[in-house]
């Protein structure tokens, strides 16, 4: 079983060194991009489709975050205006929870 298992492990070691000359990168990249002037558009073009793939989970992270802060502030705000003026009154953010033994 331990032989077998070596066997296996050897064959798709072979086969992933002997095939990675392949998979370096797509023929159209490695090969016609490099020589060829006239794709120089596609591959600007490449460029700045990644570039703006990669922008958008921080930019639509950081909307939502920034959104979400401006709520809570305004409803903090909102909510130390209803707020009783009386002296005995804590804001939420004062009062503590009893510690459990």
């Amino acid at each position: 079983m331990l032989l077998r298992r070596l066997v296996v492990v050897v064959v798709l070691a072979a086969a992933v060194w002997l095939l990675a000359d392949v998979a370096l990168a797509c023929p159209t990249c490695k090969e016609q991009l490099a020589h060829d002037p006239e794709a120089a558009n596609i591959a600007r073009g490449f460029y700045w489709s990644i570039l703006f793939m990669l922008s958008m989970p921080p930019l639509i992270l950081s909307g939502l975050g920034s959104y979400f802060y401006y709520e809570i502030r305004k409803a903090r705000l909102r909510q130390e205006r209803e707020a009783p003026a009386t002296p005995d009154y804590q804001s939420p953010a004062d009062v503590r929870l009893p510690e459990l033994a």
